[in-house]
C-alpha cells in the first residue's frame, strides 16, 4: 500500500511540474506540491526531489524523446551510482508521465518558442510608375509593392505595406542570401 501511495504521490509531483512549467499554471508552487503530496518529507529531501524530477522531465522534454530513447535514457539514470541517479519506481513513473504528457509538452514547449506575431500571409505585386503619372523623372520605373499579414493567435491581422525600388529589391535579396548562407553554415555543422 505505501509503495502504491508513493508512486501516486510522485506521479503528481512529475504533473504538477508540468502545470508549473509547461502549462503555465501560476497557481502551482513548490510548496503546495509538498504540503499536498509529501507533507511528512523534510523540506530540504523535497526539494532535491523536486528538482531532479524537474531536471529530468526538462532533459526529456528538451530531446523530445520517443519510447525507445526515453528507455535507454531512464535505464542510464538507475545505472547511477548516488543521489543522481533514480530507482525502478521512479523510473516507471517518469515513463508513464512521459508517454502521457508528450504531446502536450511538446505543444506547450512549441507554442513557447514561436515568435509573435507571426506572419499569416504574403502579397506582392510590381507596379509601374511612369514620370507623367507623378511629374517627377526621378520616381520613374518599377516599384515593388509587398503587403505583410501579420497576427497574434486569436486576434485579427494587422497588415503592414512595404514599398521597394529596384535598388532596395536588389539589397533585401543580398540580406535574404546572406541569411541562408548563415543557416547553410549551421546546418552542415551539425
Amino acid at each position: 500500500m505505501a509503495d502504491a501511495e508513493a508512486a501516486k504521490s510522485l506521479s503528481g509531483l512529475l504533473n504538477g511540474i508540468a502545470q508549473k512549467v509547461y502549462y503555465n499554471n501560476s497557481e502551482i508552487t513548490e510548496q503546495l506540491l509538498k504540503r499536498e503530496l509529501f507533507p511528512e518529507l523534510p523540506q530540504d529531501a523535497f526539494t532535491a526531489l523536486h528538482d531532479k524530477m524537474r531536471g529530468l522531465i526538462k532533459s526529456i522534454a528538451t530531446a523530445d524523446m520517443d519510447h525507445a530513447q526515453l528507455e535507454a535514457f531512464l535505464t542510464a539514470q538507475t545505472r547511477k551510482q548516488g543521489s543522481g541517479g533514480v530507482n525502478a519506481e521512479q523510473a516507471a513513473a517518469l515513463s508513464r508521465f512521459w508517454k502521457s504528457q508528450r504531446v502536450r509538452v511538446r505543444e506547450s514547449l512549441l507554442s513557447q518558442s514561436r515568435w509573435e506575431p507571426g506572419l499569416r500571409g504574403l502579397s506582392w505585386r510590381v507596379d509601374l510608375q511612369t514620370a507623367a503619372g507623378r511629374g517627377d523623372a526621378a520616381h520613374s520605373g518599377p516599384v515593388a509593392l509587398m503587403e505583410l499579414e501579420l497576427g497574434r493567435a486569436g486576434q485579427d491581422s494587422e497588415f503592414v505595406c512595404l514599398e521597394f525600388d529596384e535598388a532596395r529589391v536588389n539589397q533585401m535579396l543580398k540580406k535574404m542570401a546572406d541569411i541562408q548562407e548563415s543557416i547553410d553554415r549551421i546546418v552542415h555543422r551539425t
